[in-house]
């Protein structure tokens, strides 16, 4: 479809038909359609069935049932939902109860059947691979390990940057160790302790980050957010002390789970298996000593669909590619975004303040997004702008970054003063964060009351701290831009990095020169 057709959506980027995954779990089978294969692929439907595949496997060796019946009645749906979104690519993959079911190989025939596609059953080598993928795909510079837990297997796999390890398959996921262990958590410990204790890839992961994938660890590390009233609802890039989180799982591996503070914000056919989720990943940080414990919402399905792009689009940033393409899709001027952005640059270069290369990407993004709020009413924009910038499915960032960017644009809409400001947000906002953040969002009310949102001004009339001073430098056929408001927001600017402000038309600095 293209502008003018009846069906065009405005609010999608044009990038041909949908593409679709379907992953078949242990414990869930879950559909995701994406927008299309791009470097941050943003999903436009996503629905699972929690169908227990995996349950009684590792004891019998066969699928139960009832589980398959579930299995197959979901992929019928999700066949169905394909057609109707216009899908021409769905990849369909399976994993532990699939390959290690003896029966598993007859499932497979007759999901391939309903699916019209062929299934990828993954050996535990390669579902590590995905896994690790996936990370890499939203994770900016990972260093650590990788932890898959599903429902039938743990896949655990070395990542540094753009390198990935050898990975292993263990016999850990969540209903196969229930299974295991006789629904006891004591013999379920004793288990990981003796599985992990062959772990390679463990060894390598003393103050690293350990990357937690998986459903059973999301809905860990939610009831986490729950219990310490977390301000940020965002799963991707959530990050606990390790200490913090072996603590936390011991709790979680000692009581009942209805006991358990926050528990309805983990769903029903989760919870049985967060106690052996948690016992897991307390061995993992025992023996691995990990810094930090950083939950991927990318896991297998996204590693896929990374490792489809060409070498090119895989190099590109996912936060600036997410950014960008907010950018397009609801910005005035789409062109304006990337301006904002290269004359904050010369203007932070000028004054001498140090920032970081992350800082730097973060403020690339945040100029991109700066002008998505525009459409609602002028008292709630810097409120909305917060909100969905705070929450938006952004990867590549963590949960310090959302705050900085969220923080620019709402000191761009309403002010540098704290009135409005929501004390929540501070949570996650160190002293630098928002003193930062203050001054970016100083510098785009600057940059858009001169502007008006509009692309070719700001190329030409460069602001830039010269001698002490704080200058804005306007061509002659732009003097009629300057003003009191302007001049204004130039001295609020200016407060806040010590220098005064000055406007400058180019034939009075012709002159004075």
């Amino acid at each position: 479809m293209k502008p003018g057709d009846p069906d065009f959506a405005q609010g999608r980027i044009c990038q041909g038909p949908p593409i679709a995954t379907i992953d078949i779990g242990s414990n869930s089978v879950r559909l995701v359609a994406y927008e299309g294969l791009t470097r941050s692929p943003t999903a436009i439907f996503n629905e699972k069935a929690m169908c227990g595949l995996g349950r009684s496997v590792a004891i019998t060796r066969h699928l139960d049932k009832s589980a398959v019946a579930k299995a197959l009645a979901a992929l019928r749906r999700f066949r169905a939902l394909c057609d109707t979104m216009g899908v021409k690519q769905l990849y369909v993959m399976a994993t532990a109860a699939a390959r290690d079911a003896e029966d598993g190989e007859a499932f497979i025939r007759e999901a391939e059947a309903i699916c019209r596609a062929p299934i990828e059953v993954l050996s535990g080598k390669r579902e590590a691979k995905l896994s690790a993928y996936g990370v890499v795909s939203g994770i900016y510079k990972p260093d650590g390990v990788v932890g898959d837990m599903g429902g039938g297997s743990l896949e655990l796999i070395d990542v540094h940057l753009h390198r990935l390890g050898a990975g292993m398959t263990t016999p850990l996921g969540g209903i196969a160790l229930q299974d295991a262990a006789g629904a006891s958590i004591r013999n379920a410990e004793k288990i990981i302790r003796t599985v992990l204790a062959k772990a390679e890839p463990l060894a390598l992961l003393k103050d690293r980050s350990f990357y937690a994938v998986g459903g059973t660890w999301r809905s860990l590390a939610k009831l986490h957010m729950s219990q310490h009233g977390y301000p940020l609802h965002v799963m991707h890039g959530y990050t606990v002390p390790a200490r913090d989180m072996l603590d936390f799982c011991r709790l979680v591996t000692r009581v009942d789970s209805d006991t358990l503070v926050g528990k309805e914000a983990v769903s029903a056919g989760r919870l049985p298996l967060l106690a052996y989720g948690a016992a897991v990943l307390a061995e993992i940080i025992r023996a691995g000593k990990p810094r930090d414990i950083v939950v991927s919402a990318m896991g297998v399905r996204e590693g896929l669909l990374y490792t489809l792009l060409d070498e090119e689009t895989r190099k590109q940033d996912p936060l600036i590619a997410a950014a960008s393409e907010l950018n397009i899709l609801r910005s005035r001027s789409p062109r304006h975004g990337e301006e904002l952005s290269a004359w904050s640059s010369r203007f932070m270069a000028s004054t001498g303040l140090d920032e970081t290369a992350e800082e730097k990407r973060l403020r690339h993004a945040a100029c991109l997004v700066a002008d998505i709020g525009w459409r609602a009413h002028p008292d709630y924009r810097g409120e909305q702008s917060l909100n969905v910038i705070a929450n938006a499915a952004f990867v590549g960032i963590d949960h310090h970054g959302r705050a900085y960017i969220a923080l620019a644009n709402f000191f761009r809409h309403v002010g540098l003063g704290d009135d409005e400001l929501s004390p929540r947000i501070r949570e996650v906002a160190s002293t630098r964060i928002l003193d930062r953040a203050r001054i970016l969002g100083a510098l785009m009310r600057v940059g858009y009351i001169l502007s008006a949102a509009m692309p070719g001004v700001l190329p030409r009339a460069p602001l830039h701290v010269e001698r002490g001073r704080l200058v804005l430098d306007l061509p002659a056929d732009l003097e009629g831009l300057a003003g009191d408001r302007l001049t204004s927001r130039m001295k609020a600017l200016g407060k806040l990095i010590g220098r005064e402000p000055l406007v400058r038309v180019a034939e009075l600095r012709a002159a004075a020169e």
